[in-house]
């Protein structure tokens, strides 16, 4: 009988071990919002700035003259929601990733151009961070929905 109470802990002990690196390999990693620094997406580790104030999100990448191959303006909300993006002042084409609270792309517009500007983009889902990069980044790294982020502190 002892033997059989021996065996049914250890089978509950693995069980939860399991359990614990299963549940700690799907999870984000918890990096604190204004330690982020970089993002790894597609197998690419790109420098972020933030977008975390209402003002720093209405203005966005707009009013700059370029954006680097290894650049890119991560918008973190408070909320999720189909966040929409315009492209109101830009002076280039980008790409816009929504990416959900999993940390998971939900949505990708590619190649968004300056001249689209009054139209909006929404996603198809809800989505808690925004991730703005140089046009055609999507298509020449293979990325597509349901690919993780990784957001990196320095």
């Amino acid at each position: 009988m002892q033997n059989r109470n021996i065996f049914f802990i250890l089978v509950v002990i693995v069980f939860l071990v399991i359990e614990f690196f299963l549940i700690k390999n799907n999870s984000p990693k918890n990096v604190e919002v204004n330690q982020i620094h970089f993002v790894k997406i597609a197998g690419k580790i790109l420098k972020v700035d933030l977008a975390l104030t209402l003002e720093e999100q209405e203005q966005g990448l707009s009013g700059r003259n370029k954006l680097r191959e290894d650049e890119s303006m991560l918008f973190v909300f408070d909320y999720i929601n189909k966040h929409p993006f315009w492209m109101k002042d830009m002076n280039f084409a980008i790409d816009i990733i929504w990416i959900g609270e999993n940390l998971r792309v939900v949505y990708i517009k590619k190649n968004a151009q300056p001249e689209s500007y009054p139209e909006t983009f929404l996603p198809k889902q809800d989505a808690k961070y925004v991730l703005e990069v140089l046009s055609q980044f999507s298509e020449k790294n293979n990325l597509k929905e349901g690919d993780r982020v990784e957001f990196l502190p320095s």
